[in-house]
């Protein structure tokens, strides 16, 4: 006569397939909030470009919103190549 055991401990294989499962999910958890960092930094730098426009220059936004020249800069820049890749891509559409 066999007994079961039903606390049987995982075979390697097993406890292998499991850490790969919970390693996918957290890589593609990371690549969700990632995404969503993409989009609000897109977001945060277009809000920055108007905040430059209306303040009139870098520095009296970096005043105004209580952010350092660099970031400002960095910002300007993200929303300036979010532009350029928006551009291009209705350009291409049209084309």
């Amino acid at each position: 006569m066999t007994v079961q055991n039903s606390d049987k401990t995982p075979s390697r294989k097993q406890r292998l397939q499991e850490k790969q499962r919970r390693q996918l999910a957290v890589v593609d958890t990371v690549d969700k909030a990632e995404g969503k960092v993409r989009k609000a930094e897109a977001e945060l730098a277009v809000a920055v470009a108007e905040a430059v426009q209306v303040f009139g220059d870098e520095r009296s936004a970096s005043e105004g919103l209580d952010m350092p020249v660099e970031a400002i800069r960095r910002f300007v820049g993200i929303a300036a190549s979010e532009t350029a890749l928006a551009d291009a891509a209705n350009a291409a559409g049209k084309s």
